[in-house]
Order: C-alpha cells, then structure tokens, then sequence
C-alpha cells in the first residue's frame, strides 16, 4: 500500500489585502443588474434567502438587492481582458 499524502490547504487571501487588476475598483451597473437577475431567479425558483425576510411578501428582486447590499452573497465576479486573461473578484472586494 501506499502511504497518504496530506493535502495542503491553501489560505484564500484576505479582502482588505485584495488587489483589483482588471476593470474598476467598484461593482458595474452590468455586473449589479446581472447578480440581481440571477438571484432574484433562484429565489423565485424557491431558494433559501440569505437575509432575514419579514412576514410581509416581499419579490424576489427587493430580496436580492438587499441581499447584494447587505454583502450576504457568496459569489465571485469573473472579468476578462482580450488577450484571455482574467481574474475572480469576490463581490466584497468590490466597493459598492
């Protein structure tokens, strides 16, 4: 048999510490409108808010601004440059 060998973990580094190299230091309207959209779909489809919702009926689409604003998303913005390259922004490093 051969013996195991222990995976290292890598540590994502820190969102003060994070760099922005492609596009601006801030969330686009294209970027706001497109996270929006997507959650207020799944929320719709029956997914589990990220915020508190209170006892009145709220649409999907307050519930997903508030949830962008509040930063209680878990997601990454992915831009790309023309010659390929591009990069993963998590949306808490991005000012709003």
């Amino acid at each position: 048999m051969s013996p195991v060998k222990a995976v290292k973990k890598t540590r994502q580094p820190s969102i003060s510490a994070f760099e922005v190299k492609i596009g601006p230091p801030k969330l686009t309207r294209f970027e706001r409108a497109r996270i929006v959209g997507a959650r207020s779909l799944q929320l719709a489809m029956g997914a589990p808010p990220f915020v508190a919702v209170g006892d009145e009926y709220r649409r999907p689409i307050e519930v997903a601004a508030s949830e962008l604003e509040e930063d209680a998303l878990p997601i990454s913005i992915r831009r790309s440059l023309p010659n390929g390259s591009s990069q993963d922004i998590p949306i808490k490093a991005l000012a709003k």
